[in-house]
Formats: C-alpha cells, sequence, structure tokens
C-alpha cells in the first residue's frame, strides 16, 4: 500500500470535512488537491497553531494508536481553547517507520472521532517514511477583539485554571516506575488507575471553557508544560507577578494522597494537563463560577496578579515557599 492509498483509505473519508448539518461550510476544497482552499469570515481573526508529537519524546512507541490520534488534536485544539477561538480545520503530517494498515486506522479513528465532536475538518497535510512523528496545523477564527491573549492581565487581577493537575505527571511516574508513586498505584482501583492514565493519554481540550471566556477572561494560556513554567510566559507578556497558593492547585484524589512535596511537584509543574491557565478581574467571580455546572468543568482560583514582577509561591497557611519548581523544557540550558 503506498502513501496515497493510505491516505485515501484511512483519511479521505466520507466525514473528513464533516457530515450532514456538521459539514464545514468554509472549507471549500479539502485533501486530494496541491492546497486546502478555505473563505474566511469577515469581522474574525483566523487563530493558527502547530504541536509535534515525536515517539520516544511525547509518548511511548507502544501507545495505543487510537488515544495517540486523540492526543495528537487535543493538544492543538487546546491551544484554540486557550485563545477563545472555535475550531475550523486541520492539516496532518505523519511520519510512519512502516505502513501498518491497522494501526494507522485505530490512529485515525482516534483523530477523527474527537474532530468530529469539535466539528473540525481535516483538510490536507502529508504522509512519509521516518521515525513515528505526528505534526498537526490547526486552524479556527475568534473576533479580534476577543481574542484571549497572554500579554492582558492586570494587578489585582485573580488567577484560575480549570480542571484538575497533576494526573497526567502520576500517570508517567508509573510508567517510569518512579518508586516515590509506587504506593499510591497498588492503593488505587482499577478503574481510578484508568482515569488516572487517561489524563495522560487521551486529554480534554477545554474548547468550550475557551469560548465561555471571550470578554472576561483579561488573560490566558494552555497548560502544557506546568504551571510553573507556563505562568512564567503569561507573566512576562503581561509584564506583571504573581502570588501563587500552590496548595490550593486543584488536584484528583490520587494526586492528594502522594506526599506533598510530590504532589506541589506535579500540580505545579508536572506539564502535559491540557487545562486552562487564565486571569480575570475580581468582579467577574459570580460568573465563573455559574460556568462549572454550565459546562461541566472546575473552575478553581489559584491566586493573584501583582503589580511588580516577581512570582511567590504560599502554603495554606499563607507562609512563603521556596519555588525551586520549572515546567517542561525540551532544551534546558
Amino acid at each position: 500500500m503506498n502513501e496515497f492509498e493510505l491516505i485515501q483509505r484511512h483519511f479521505v473519508t466520507p466525514n473528513t470535512l464533516g457530515a450532514g448539518a456538521m459539514r464545514a461550510p468554509h472549507v471549500l476544497l479539502g485533501p486530494g488537491d496541491d492546497c486546502a482552499l478555505i473563505q474566511h469570515t469577515a469581522g474574525l481573526a483566523q487563530a493558527v497553531s502547530s504541536d509535534m508529537l515525536v515517539a520516544g519524546r511525547h509518548f511511548f512507541e507502544d501507545t495505543d494508536p487510537a488515544s495517540l490520534g486523540h492526543k495528537a488534536l487535543a493538544v492543538n485544539l487546546s491551544d484554540l481553547a486557550a485563545m477563545g477561538a472555535k475550531p475550523r480545520s486541520f492539516t496532518l503530517a505523519l511520519a510512519l517507520p512502516t505502513v501498518d494498515d491497522a494501526w494507522v486506522g485505530a490512529f485515525s479513528r482516534g483523530l477523527l472521532r474527537l474532530a468530529d465532536t469539535h466539528q473540525c475538518a481535516l483538510i490536507g497535510g502529508d504522509i512519509t517514511r521516518g521515525p513515528l512523528t505526528i505534526a498537526i496545523t490547526v486552524m479556527g477564527d475568534v473576533p479580534l477583539a476577543e481574542a484571549l491573549r497572554r500579554d492582558g492581565a492586570q494587578a489585582g487581577d485573580d488567577i484560575y485554571v480549570s480542571g484538575t493537575l497533576g494526573d497526567a505527571a502520576l500517570a508517567l511516574s508509573w510508567a517510569l516506575d518512579d518508586p516515590r508513586t509506587a504506593a499510591a498505584k497498588a492503593t488505587l482501583s482499577a478503574t481510578d488507575r484508568a482515569a488516572v492514565v487517561e489524563r495522560m493519554t487521551a486529554p480534554t481540550p477545554r474548547v468550550a471553557l475557551g469560548l465561555a471566556l471571550r470578554g472576561v477572561a483579561s488573560a490566558a494560556m494552555d497548560v502544557s508544560d506546568g504551571i510553573a513554567g507556563d505562568l512564567r510566559h503569561l507573566l512576562a507578556a503581561s509584564r506583571c507577578g504573581a502570588t501563587i497558593q500552590v496548595d490550593a492547585l486543584p488536584v484528583s484524589a490520587a494526586v492528594r494522597d502522594l506526599p506533598i512535596e510530590v504532589r506541589r511537584q506535579f500540580a505545579f509543574a508536572g506539564g502535559d494537563d491540557y487545562e486552562i491557565l487564565f486571569t480575570a478581574p475580581p468582579t467577574a467571580a459570580p460568573h465563573l463560577q455559574a460556568l462549572c455546572p454550565k459546562l461541566g468543568v472546575k473552575i478553581t482560583r489559584i491566586g493573584q496578579i501583582l503589580a511588580d514582577t516577581t512570582l511567590t509561591l504560599v502554603d495554606a497557611n499563607g507562609q512563603s515557599v521556596t519555588n525551586s519548581y520549572r515546567g517542561f523544557d525540551h532544551f534546558p540550558s
């Protein structure tokens, strides 16, 4: 089977661009030509983001391909969510060491199932031979004045994060046989262990929350490398500082039962959570709490923006916590 047959078999399907009422009206020409043709909507800015997943670096080579297809798109949709953008289209570039029809079939099912959920059309891409690598470029749109950027935080704003943090780091520690988390793994039920692992292998992009934060959040970004690293990017862009209540970071029961230093490390610096970190003025608090039941997602206040440029951590008693935490970095110095 050659690359063109592989593309036709698994990625150019009747629902590649969506089906029926969900069909993507903005796509004039999808996969099969030299370029896709997309009709831009007047008054909207196009949000574009790319992410690459490399076997052995971002995922284990024996990862379930359906989960991998889901995650490959989810991490890109998370970027759109953090911008308050509505997903529209994406391209896929895939390097495969060999042609494994069953693997590609499962991968495409996981990928396109999530694409259908968010009405995000696969409009083109490329497949080649090489070390297993997945590169996706995703496109969405957002009213320019309502785009959620990193540079809008103001002194006095509250800092929030969605969902829970640290489960993906916990799942990774289990995969690496980390002795610090062996006891937690042994005491959890099979169902609870599976739920933790799913947070690493099949994260949920907070697209609906991102849309709901338009006109509410002053700044936002997604949590991919851990709050310890990602918050620094937001603070640098906004030229401000923050106080974070490190023991108020929302965690699952599995992470909560870890030794306190391990829990703090996973929740604050673990990464791979794909939640939304955002700021908003204190007056937005009632509105944000009302969003939780509507969207089915937890929103937790974790700190406050400061006028200076320092980042301070405090514990549950307001005492200072030494901040030696660092987020994930592909090229640490």
